[in-house]
């Protein structure tokens, strides 16, 4: 009798349950497109005292993990104890930059009331050792990295949502025992393919291929975002160059789009996007660039009522032949305090931006919105305004034929090396000093400038870098000496001062995009994706391959120095892609 009573109750409670178990038709809901992996600290890179009777075990946390609970405390777990005086603390290296946040796991300790600990993530070990004040720049905005929590007696715990490679753990409460079984990192992110490759003779630069598509990689969350840490948040511009390292390494991706239609749909006209009337510009880039690539129409045209918008409010802001634009007039943060140069950057980009726009109304067969881009590029290339000695601004007017490019390349980019650099615009520097033949120095540049940050233990690029950071630095990956500049805790400056700056943004991996376009040499010719002209400059390398993201699949390329000094290339494209080999290669 039991028994059926016990069926009846569960078929009665399935009855009241929709017929998949899931939350009810009206709910709304929205799934994950990311993964979750739990990883076991590399290291545990420091300890707040050498005494067993505050920490004992440390190194059980290093693995292996399974993110269970188990009824028996086996004597090797890690314990920390705190006294009246001594507050034990453990710092985690998970051993390159993540995404996400940790995952703990305690033990039977004999008081079953929480214990409180202090939780400090950080991407440099200075951050992770930091204290929230108005000293060094640590925050907690946008994404809390120093917080206090409670651990339950025998049970799991996960925190934190922000970008890092170090956990501090101390407890904050005296006289109490904590023994923890695990301490692993939940590594949040987009479980994608690498389509692209870089492969060369020149390990530095296969390096920096590497970190700057790690970097966007980490920065694909639900939406595309600047940076990991901070701001998190979906940024038109720095969107540019990460879309640009999206199309050369993981092909077509949903982040994409997704990302430009919330930034539009936030942004009535007559607004310009993210408040600055550049990033507007290069969602119209964007679109141009993403629709060559992958040649959605539908897509496309689903821009086209508030691209004919903003093609209007762009042209009421063009007086005569120059720039009037209003809103937060803004390239780049290293550029915004040289006025001149500002107006000739937004000249250039201005021009860019109606140039685009006239290729996407060109596809879209309408005509008159083509003229009228096409007029207002014209206009603006009679007047040709002033760098003032600006790189920011001297890359976009040789990238708009508003300067020559050579003239650009020898008389201000290649000026002091890469003095004036910026992770942002170099991209554009690097793709100004290709258009004037100067590929090799251009690599030299990615070797010195992003390879700088390497030599200083980035595993991610940084939101803004600045070379003479190099004179007597210390490593982020160590405790800085105390006759060494501690990076990350002494410079930058505006929106990333000190402790606040992003140690992984991902405007900073245009060097992954510059050295597919113009090294291994892949650039598309034709809406679509489906014809590519494939031009090499070897520089100083004996040899080069890798592949390149099609709709059909991979195109993979082989090219190799001979002893004439002559190019040899393989090519294997898929069905359906046509690839021409350029005769001119060096």
């Amino acid at each position: 009798m039991l028994v059926l009573v016990i069926c009846l109750s569960i078929q009665n409670l399935k009855a009241q349950l929709p017929p998949s178990f899931g939350p009810p038709e009206n709910y709304q809901v929205t799934e994950d497109s990311r993964s979750r992996k739990y990883l076991s600290p590399q290291q545990i890179f420091w300890k707040s005292t050498e005494e067993d009777t505050y920490i004992e075990n440390p190194s059980h946390l290093l693995g292996p993990n399974i993110g269970q609970a188990i009824l028996t405390n086996q004597q090797d777990f890690c314990r920390l104890r705190s006294s009246e005086d001594q507050m034990p603390g453990i710092l985690l290296d998970f051993g390159i930059n993540l995404h996400g946040g940790i995952q703990l796991v305690t033990g039977m300790m004999q008081d079953k009331e929480p214990v409180k600990i202090r939780v400090r993530f950080g991407e440099s070990v200075s951050e992770a050792m930091s204290e929230i004040d108005t000293v060094n720049g640590a925050t907690n905005d946008h994404a809390m990295r120093d917080f206090v929590i409670p651990l339950p007696w025998l049970g799991k715990i996960e925190v934190g949502n922000s970008g890092f490679r170090y956990v501090r753990i101390d407890l904050v409460e005296p006289n109490r025992e904590l023994i923890i079984k695990e301490a692993n990192a939940i590594f949040v992110y987009r479980d994608i393919p690498y389509i692209g490759s870089f492969k060369s003779s020149d390990e530095r630069l296969n390096s920096i291929w590497d970190v700057g598509a790690y970097t966007v990689h980490l920065n694909m969350q639900e939406y595309l975002w600047d940076g990991i840490k901070r701001d998190r948040l979906v940024w038109v511009g720095d969107m540019h160059p990460e879309v640009s390292t999206i199309n050369a390494v993981f092909g077509y991706n949903e982040v994409v789009p997704k990302s430009l239609d919330l930034i539009r749909d936030i942004t009535p006209m007559p607004q310009w996007m993210n408040g600055i009337s550049t990033y507007s510009m290069w969602w119209v880039i964007i679109h141009r660039d993403w629709y060559l690539q992958h040649g959605d129409l539908e897509y496309l045209r689903e821009q086209k009522a508030y691209l004919t918008e903003l093609l209007s409010h762009m042209s009421s802001r063009v007086e005569g032949n120059r720039e009037n634009l209003d809103g937060t007039r803004f390239l780049d943060w290293p550029s915004s305090e040289n006025r001149e140069a500002v107006h000739a950057g937004l000249q250039a980009m201005l021009l860019w931006a109606f140039e685009a726009a006239a290729e996407i109304f060109g596809y879209l067969d309408e005509d008159e919105q083509v003229n009228i881009a096409n007029e207002m590029a014209r206009e603006l290339k009679t007047y040709q305004p002033d760098a003032a000695g600006n790189k920011q601004a001297a890359a976009l007017m040789a990238l708009t034929g508003l300067m020559d490019a050579e003239k650009a390349n020898k008389e201000i980019l290649t000026k002091g090396g890469v003095k004036g650099f910026s992770t942002f615009y170099g991209y554009y520097m690097l793709e100004a000093m290709a258009k004037a033949g100067n590929h090799k120095l251009a690599m030299d540049y990615i070797k010195e400038y992003w390879g700088g940050m390497l030599d200083l233990g980035a595993t991610t690029f940084w939101e803004d870098f600045d070379i003479e950071w190099m004179e007597n630095a210390g490593r982020i990956d160590e405790f800085v000496p105390d006759d060494k500049v501690d990076v990350h805790a002494s410079y930058g400056g505006y929106s990333y001062e000190k402790l606040r700056h992003n140690l992984s943004h991902g405007w900073a991996s245009g060097p992954t995009a510059w050295l597919s376009s113009h090294v291994l040499g892949v650039k598309v010719k034709s809406p679509g994706g489906k014809e590519f002209l494939v031009s090499p400059h070897l520089g100083n390398l004996e040899w080069v391959e890798g592949s390149y993201p099609t709709s059909e699949g991979p195109i993979h390329i082989r090219h190799e120095k001979m002893q004439d000094g002559s190019i040899q290339s393989k090519i294997e494209a898929p069905p359906g892609i046509q690839v021409k080999l350029a005769e001119n290669r060096d």
